[in-house]
């Protein structure tokens, strides 16, 4: 199963702020649902927070240290371990890892892809995404989006992809 990190971050690696996008990006939103309906969803808690409800057409698995969180139409396990299992079970051929910043910290290291969306701009960000080392990572497609009425910011949307796996 390929694990997928699916993030948006601005020019210094902010993702998040007050548990919620820092960002109006239509056009990211788009493929975000284009990528991931008919896979599993892996967030945690505050990330499952933020959006406030499971998200139609996935499996929305939820990682809380709470063993007694609950969210309807989600699936609860304690660990990124369980989560990845549980998609495996599923038959899941690529599971997105979609935030936030602890989960992210967790999944990188074992990540195969990274769909990332750069904004191209410095916003006040509390929640940041790891540091990528380019000794590990090659990007294997590049797309520009100009700003516009749906598009806050101009961002270029990458894949990439783990070297030597």
């Amino acid at each position: 199963m390929i694990v997928s990190l699916l993030v948006a971050m601005d020019e210094n690696g902010g993702i998040g702020i007050e548990n919620r996008l820092p960002w109006r990006l239509s056009s990211d939103l788009r493929r975000f649902k284009r990528l991931t309906m008919g896979h599993c969803l892996i967030m945690g808690r505050k990330t499952h927070q933020s959006i406030g409800r499971p998200l139609p057409g996935r499996t929305n698995i939820v990682v809380s240290r709470n063993p007694n969180y609950r969210a309807e139409g989600c699936l609860i396990v304690g660990s990124l371990e369980q989560a990845l299992e549980l998609a495996r079970d599923h038959g899941e051929s690529e599971a997105f890892v979609i935030g936030g910043g602890e989960i992210f910290e967790q999944a990188l290291p074992i990540a195969n892809r990274i769909y990332l969306t750069r904004v191209h701009a410095r916003v006040k960000a509390t929640v940041f995404f790891p540091a990528l080392d380019p000794e590990d990572w090659e990007i294997i497609t590049t797309e520009t989006v100009a700003s516009g009425p749906q598009d806050e910011y101009p961002t270029t949307f990458q894949v990439w992809q783990r070297k030597n796996r």
